[in-house]
């Protein structure tokens, strides 16, 4: 284990924003802990959390040990770092359901197996047996208001207003620090370059308590090309639970990347190596109409975030809807995944299905294809409707059984980008 291997890796990867004096010597003597807190107040983590999640892989890929702790005990206070106003209070059981599943998502990126295994905890194990008047006496006086009123996250809340409650959260994200330091040698702090503040209330309190070292290291925020927050879309967060945010969506949502920001996001979010980074980079000046880079990056994070199986539903779900693939070509996974993306209608089987029957299906609904039947009997005459990428007509020719995709379904289009599912039902 080199002692700069990991900061040299950090920093060619853009994720090393900063860092405390000692953390290069310290990572030299040998395995270290080292830490990032993630937030419940929401049922997923979203995708601007892979850069910290990141730093954690990098940790643990030079051979230290990652710790991710689950603020289930922060979580019913609220974090005001980067916040214009203050978060609605979470209950205890909401903040405990969402603790649970963040573990879940933590697991596809972390292995808790082997010599420098990754480990999991929740704060609520110290902080939900902290007694008021003990942890003001014992910790609040350590820590003068000028100095908490000197961090950016305090800083940023002063005009509009910040609750003793969100104040008091760096005193308690210094304890879980402390805390750590105290029960499992946890040595290293690492988060967003927004949490550096609380960060380093923490070292200053585990040096007064404990007489103990600790240190930091922090990643830059990441911004689009355009100056927008990263990970966030006109329909808000993209979320890595695929309930919240379909896999097909997550992807997409990578391989629309702007050229201007695909070489930083391979750096940030993957682990592919340098020689290949570097191949993907040079494509993005010589080919950048092959948008390499771009697919590089959706396969290579969907699939840690959703695994092979739906990555490969996704991309063949591209493939169709904007790559004019075969239909029939379709794994059956990628026509369930299908059914989340286009508007779904059902027609019920009969002793003679006709073609007509299918296309008449997707007038159904609010997001019927046709406005109207004269418009569908228009567009059937003129030639621009397809049953499972093949031309029909307005004549009502039957449908055999061998035209359904997996024996259930048909994919219709209107034109070159409008698309319906129909499931048939009744079908054995």
């Amino acid at each position: 284990m080199r002692s700069h291997a990991l900061l040299d890796e950090l920093e060619w990867r853009g994720l090393l924003y900063q860092r405390t004096e000692g953390v290069a010597d310290a990572l030299a003597g040998g395995q270290l802990s080292g830490y990032i807190g993630f937030d419940p107040t929401a049922p997923s983590l979203h995708i601007g959390n892979l850069l910290v999640i990141m730093l954690l892989v990098q940790l643990q890929q030079h051979g230290h040990r990652p710790v991710a702790l689950v603020g289930g005990g922060t979580g019913l206070i609220g974090d005001p770092s980067g916040k214009g106003s203050e978060r609605p209070l979470s209950d205890p059981e909401t903040v405990a359901t969402n603790a649970a599943l963040i573990y879940k998502q933590l697991e596809r990126f972390l292995d808790f197996t082997g010599p420098n295994a990754a480990r999991m905890i929740d704060n609520a194990e110290w902080l939900t047996q902290l007694r008021a008047i003990e942890f003001m006496r014992d910790i609040g006086k350590h820590f003068t208001v000028n100095y908490m009123l000197q961090k950016d996250s305090v800083q940023g809340r002063m005009e509009a207003g910040i609750s003793y409650t969100e104040f008091s959260y760096m005193l308690l994200q210094a304890y879980d620090y402390l805390e750590l330091r105290r029960r499992y040698d946890v040595r290293i702090q690492m988060g967003g370059s927004d949490q550096w503040g609380n960060i380093t209330a923490g070292m200053e309190l585990i040096r007064r308590v404990a007489g103990l070292d600790a240190h930091a290291i922090t990643a830059p925020l990441v911004t689009t090309s355009a100056g927008t927050k990263f990970g966030k879309t006109e329909g808000g967060a993209v979320w890595l639970d695929a309930t919240l945010t379909s896999p097909y969506r997550f992807y997409q949502f990578l391989l629309n990347t702007d050229d201007r920001d695909a070489s930083n996001y391979l750096r940030f979010f993957t682990l592919l190596s340098h020689d290949e980074i570097e191949a993907h980079e040079a494509a993005l000046v010589g080919r950048p109409e092959k948008r390499e880079a771009q697919r590089a990056l959706a396969a290579d994070v969907t699939r840690r975030v959703h695994g092979d199986k739906v990555l490969g539903a996704a991309e063949e779900v591209s493939a169709l809807l904007f790559g004019g693939a075969d239909p029939k070509s379709l794994s059956r996974d990628a026509v369930v995944a299908l059914e989340l993306e286009i508007p779904l209608f059902s027609v019920e089987r009969k002793d003679q299905l006709t073609t007509y029957d299918i296309v008449e299906a997707t007038l159904v609904g609010p997001e019927a294809l046709f406005s109207s039947k004269a418009d569908m009997r228009r567009m059937l005459q003129q030639g621009g409707v397809y049953i499972n990428g093949q031309r029909v007509g307005p004549e009502r020719g039957p449908l055999a059984s061998g035209d359904l995709l997996h024996g259930e379904f048909v994919l219709v289009r209107k034109g070159s980008k409008s698309y319906g599912l129909v499931r048939v039902g009744g079908v054995a």
